[in-house]
């Protein structure tokens, strides 16, 4: 499989540009001390794309995304954050 995921230059005036996969489902859950993760493959693009972003060399150290069911995540979902170290 191949994917094209085409990612925004950094830019500080506009912060982070999300891209969501139409259709994008992504869910999580605390189990035993384990997150679990479930995405279908909108989802999984979605997030792909998100990480590859934030990777970017001008993204400083510290820059965080948050999701949560209330704007990116499943009903029920636990809050999480991914931050750029």
């Amino acid at each position: 499989m191949k994917v094209l995921i085409e990612v925004p230059n950094y830019d500080p005036s506009k912060g982070f540009i999300f891209n969501w996969e139409y259709g994008y489902e992504i869910e999580n859950r605390i189990q035993d001390k384990v997150v679990i993760i479930k995405a279908n493959k909108a989802g999984l693009i979605s997030l792909a794309s998100q990480l590859l972003n934030l990777a970017q060399d001008d993204f400083p150290q510290g820059y965080h995304l948050h999701y949560d069911e209330y704007n990116s995540l499943g009903e029920g979902s636990n809050e999480f954050i991914i931050e750029k170290n």
